[in-house]
């Protein structure tokens, strides 16, 4: 599904900018994901869907739409590609109950691409601060931690995507709406 497939009307889409995990690093998050055998509770991110979230927008109105593309558009512009490091996992929140195993990212395009989101549309999405990270399972019940991961991995980021996220009976289901070339100089 391509943002020209969504009918224009009344309604709302749940969306998110984000930067997707390349195909070539998928394969070492799933061995990662591999520590949860065993822990139904922890539901594991599928690998097609792995990425890094740059904004939440949430519910925005289907007249938005376009609003939002020139947004994603007008900001990748401004940042140049960049090198993304992924590191060691971590979860949400760091002490007690667990919600996410995540794995630590870091890259120097990242707080930029995210201010500049977040301050071009300040009426969407939630007030959390920015953290960069690679959600790698959400727990769904009672489950146990799992050990440390260190992955020491990097990829270089070109493009965001702007997704839609669908609910369903399986879980969210992503649809990348349009893309956007970082097009920035390097420093």
């Amino acid at each position: 599904m391509r943002i020209h497939d969504i009918a224009p009307g009344p309604g709302t889409l749940r969306l998110f900018y984000a930067i997707f995990v390349p195909r070539n690093l998928r394969p070492l998050l799933e061995e990662a994901q591999r520590k949860l055998k065993g822990y139904k509770n922890w539901k594991p991110t599928p690998p097609e869907q792995l990425h890094l979230t740059l904004m939440f927008l949430g519910e925005v109105s289907r007249e938005r739409l376009d609003e939002v593309a020139r947004v994603g558009e007008a900001v990748a512009r401004q940042v140049a590609p960049f090198s993304l490091r992924i590191g060691g996992t971590g979860y949400f929140p760091a002490d007690g109950t667990p919600r996410v195993w995540f794995v630590k990212a870091e890259g120097a395009g990242l707080e930029p691409l995210a201010v500049g989101l977040r301050a071009a549309l300040p009426d969407l999405g939630d007030a959390k601060p920015f953290k960069a990270h690679i959600t790698l399972a959400r727990r769904k019940g009672p489950a146990p931690r799992v050990g440390p991961v260190v992955l020491d991995q990097a990829f270089e980021v070109r493009k965001i995507s702007l997704v839609r996220s669908e609910l369903s009976p399986r879980g969210s289901l992503y649809h990348v709406l349009r893309e956007f070339e970082l097009k920035g100089r390097e420093a």
